[in-house]
């Protein structure tokens, strides 16, 4: 294997297969999630489990930060969950370099790039429309500070007939009351038809905030066309699940995910976040729609036709942030097309694509209710009875980490610490009377990494963390607008604490830390689960397959392949799609917290590529 170069920061880097004779074009990856269906499945079997072992590095994009001058006031350099698309023989991606960038897809050569001065670029990708007679080809993106932005595809130059020369300010009508709240685009928009739709993102721990309703823009003019509100106003379906008026000031729950499109159907599909205060919700009584919820909307009009919540009255910041994924199951004989669904506890939903009815049984099970004062936590829960939990949602007391005798003594000091481990199952609430644990915690079980889905093998691929959240709700002083809010035994600095080492990254219950699984999405067994990373420093004590924290998720090729990176071991690793073996594995410069994709250049070789930052932002308490 080539080595890699070590300062490297913002990488793309890439990896190439053998040129395969006989093929013509390229197979393109041109949206976020592969195509609408967000099934993150590619077509391409040159690289395949024969010989991914023979994956050789081809090309780098990136830049070294000691050889260029940076204002750190104006212009940070950031983590990055990027996935860049390829389509028409172009490779498109954000940079941490606060720029939108066209490369050559077989050597990384800038073809054009777009400098967005201090502000960031897009964190998860840009949008490719291919145009019409009207308009030419466009990447559309969201910057960091609440912009829409056209960009000709082939030229790097803004649009004119879009908005105000290229430009559609998203906070015109939704940031008056709260000038100064963040308001953005985290994820890329999805077309359909001449629409595009986004989603937003802002404030999380304050109820108060910009509305973070989904929005559809007219691709020619960029005049809005159907909103969705996130908090249903008065008369709409779902109003009476908040209290009186809240969506007048209340901000999340948010469209921060990814969404996902049936062209045939003319279906969206939704993923919505959790509801703030993300802890507390003295204020918000109720179920609380459409939070922590899979949406289905009528494209043409935004007018909701089902939902599905994942978690009532979300009070443990369980989201609903991965985009959902289309393929057909075969249950009791009967081909349905599904929407697969899953969030941070860790529960995969296959629900019918017309009705949002489960496929498979789900039971409102009885849950463990919150002593906050104030508090009116929800009754019960869904659960799925199949698939199984995909990660560790409980811990007894007696489960601590023994492997290693120092990390073993950090953790029964920080068990003694936080008096005990209390923890009452799957949704145990944080409790003003004592520091709970909690499984899988706010940052998951899954995450915005999501699924990848083998239609022809029918297996759906997940990674899951198992790091729990440890807390305690504690009384805040006059003048908050939150009466309760999370507090750590490791101090104010520490809010999001987990049960963990942090300097280690180690958590304090036995492995596995992580795992990959692939569930059967026709019988909704598990077909196989692996350990997902290791710990270099445990290995060399003698204790292995840890699996290791990190973000980002999987894609599937036709070669019976998975590809994933997010680990904080700085591997990336192909494994074999029936069995789960371990099939190719490189080290990286820097860690991968973001989702693969693949493509087959011009040459005939098939490509594929990981973006890394050397930044994990879900690792810093």
């Amino acid at each position: 294997m080539t080595a890699i170069a070590t300062r490297i920061f913002g990488t793309i880097t890439i990896f190439a297969g053998l040129a395969v004779t006989g093929l013509h074009g390229q197979a393109d990856w041109p949206t976020y999630s592969h195509d609408h269906a967000g099934q993150r499945y590619s077509p391409l079997a040159q690289i395949n489990a024969k010989n991914v072992s023979k994956l050789k590095l081809a090309w780098q994009y990136g830049i070294d930060p000691g050889s260029i001058s940076l204002d750190a006031s104006t212009r940070v350099l950031t983590s990055t969950e990027a996935v860049p698309i390829m389509v028409g023989g172009v490779l498109y991606t954000p940079t941490v370099h606060h720029s939108i960038v066209a490369l050559e897809p077989e050597t990384g050569k800038e073809i054009w790039k777009y400098d967005l001065g201090s502000v960031a670029a897009p964190l998860r990708g840009v949008t490719y429309w291919q145009g019409d007679k009207q308009a030419p080809p466009e990447i559309l993106a969201g910057t960091s500070d609440g912009r829409l932005i056209a960009i000709n595809a082939k030229t790097g130059k803004l649009v004119p007939g879009f908005g105000q020369e290229g430009i559609v300010d998203l906070r015109t009508g939704v940031t008056e009351k709260f000038p100064n709240a963040p308001y953005h685009i985290s994820s890329p928009g999805v077309i359909f038809r001449n629409l595009i739709i986004t989603g937003a993102q802002g404030k999380e721990d304050d109820p108060d905030g910009p509305a973070m309703d989904v929005r559809a823009w007219d691709l020619h003019s960029g005049k809005q066309a159907w909103t969705l509100h996130t908090i249903p106003h008065p008369g709409e379906s779902g109003y009476e699940t908040w209290p009186k008026d809240n969506w007048v000031t209340a901000g999340s729950p948010a469209n921060w995910g990814a969404a996902t499109i049936d062209a045939q159907r003319g279906l969206i599909f939704l993923p919505i976040g959790q509801p703030a205060a993300q802890y507390y919700g003295g204020a918000r009584h109720g179920q609380n729609l459409y939070s922590s919820s899979i949406v289905a909307l009528d494209g043409a009009t935004g007018k909701v036709r089902w939902y599905f919540q994942l978690t009532h009255h979300d009070v443990w910041d369980y989201d609903v942030e991965a985009a959902p994924s289309l393929m057909e199951v075969v249950h009791d004989g009967v081909k349905i097309p599904v929407v697969v669904a899953v969030s941070k506890p860790g529960l995969m939903f296959f629900l019918d694509r017309e009705t949002g009815r489960p496929v498979y049984p789900v039971e409102e099970r009885t849950v463990p209710q919150s002593d906050v004062p104030g508090e009116q936590s929800w009754p019960t829960q869904p659960f799925p009875l199949k698939p199984p939990p995909l990660a560790r949602n409980s811990v007894k007391p007696d489960e601590i980490f023994t492997g290693e005798p120092e990390h073993e003594k950090f953790c029964r000091e920080l068990v003694d610490k936080i008096g005990g481990i209390h923890n009452e199952g799957p949704y145990t609430p944080y409790s003003s009377q004592e520091f709970r644990v909690i499984f899988p915690g706010q940052q998951g079980g899954p995450n915005y990494g999501g699924v990848a889905v083998d239609p022809g093998l029918g297996y759906v691929f997940v990674n899951v963390r198992n790091v729990g959240g440890m807390g305690r709700m504690d009384k805040t002083k006059e003048g908050d607008q939150v009466e309760y809010r999370r507090s750590s035994p490791l101090g104010p600095g520490s809010v999001n604490a987990r049960f963990w080492n942090p300097a280690k990254q180690w958590p304090c219950q036995p492995p596995p830390w992580a795992e990959l699984m692939a569930v059967n999405a026709n019988t909704g067994d598990l077909a196989w689960r692996v350990p997902l990373g290791t710990s270099d420093e445990m290995e060399a004590k003698g204790v292995h397959n840890t699996g290791a924290f990190g973000q980002g998720g999987p894609i599937a090729t036709a070669g019976g392949l998975v590809f994933i990176a997010g680990t904080n071991d700085k591997r990336f690793r192909a494994f074999d799609s029936r069995t789960g073996k371990v099939l190719w594995e490189v080290k990286l410069d820097a860690e991968g917290h973001t989702n693969p994709m693949t493509y087959r250049g011009r040459s005939g070789k098939q490509y594929v590529v990981i973006v890394s930052s050397g930044v994990n932002a879900f690792a810093l308490e």
